[in-house]
């Protein structure tokens, strides 16, 4: 797997119906040259881990679980060819890096990717899957978008940061640590949307997982 492209973005204000005036900074542009990343800190006070990129509802996203978002360019195609061909750019979905070569999917939960040099790359951790909501919605215009993405089940993933370092368009992604459980991101979303009854089993991923997800997991199995 390798890094595509790192993706940006600036704030500006929705102008869709459901969150008019809003700030957001999920239109998210490739950035030329190296970038850095780093632990934001705690969700609430800290946003992107990606330096120059902005988390404007710092309730819901960003934060150390959410530090950086990874999403396939082969389900960026998938989804080009189930919209009618609209063509989709990387970073359109909000993604900090577009990937390619690799599911990121089925990437398990605490699996631990080296992106670029050792000793310059960070080392980021897999821990959570991105839940569609109306930004994301309204910014694609596509009518039922939540609901189908969601049925799609192709969420990409949240990574922490272990170690920081700088990141570039062409960087190999090289799976350092891969757990032996069988938590991979698709479960993870399918068990916190459309197949709660999967929640208990998500729990095998221990530590790894996001606070929220864990704290969901472990009150579904009481």
């Amino acid at each position: 797997m390798h890094v595509i492209s790192v993706n940006l973005g600036k704030p500006h204000r929705t102008e869709f119906s459901d969150a008019e005036g809003q700030l957001t900074g999920i239109d998210k542009r490739p950035a030329e040259g190296p970038v850095a990343v780093a632990a934001p800190g705690p969700k609430g006070t800290g946003g992107s881990g990606v330096a120059g990129d902005t988390i404007a509802d710092l309730r819901h996203h960003g934060g150390n679980d959410q530090a950086v978002y990874a999403y396939a360019r082969e389900d960026l195609d998938v989804w080009e060819g189930e919209l009618d061909g609209r063509p989709l750019r990387n970073g359109v979905f909000g993604e900090n890096l577009t990937t390619g070569g690799g599911d990121v999917n089925a990437a398990l939960i605490g699996e631990r990717w080296r992106i670029g040099a050792a000793d310059t790359g960070p080392l980021l951790e897999v821990c959570g899957a991105r839940i569609p909501c109306r930004t994301f919605a309204g910014w694609l215009e596509e009518r039922g978008w939540v609901r189908r993405f969601t049925q799609r089940a192709l969420p990409g993933a949240y990574l922490r940061v272990v170690e920081p370092g700088e990141v570039c368009a062409g960087d190999a992604v090289t799976v350092e640590h891969r757990p032996a459980h069988e938590v991979t991101v698709a479960l993870l979303f399918r068990a916190l949307t459309t197949e709660r009854e999967l929640l208990p089993r998500v729990l095998d991923a221990g530590d790894a997982l996001g606070e929220e997800e864990r704290a969901k997991a472990r009150k579904y199995a009481g």
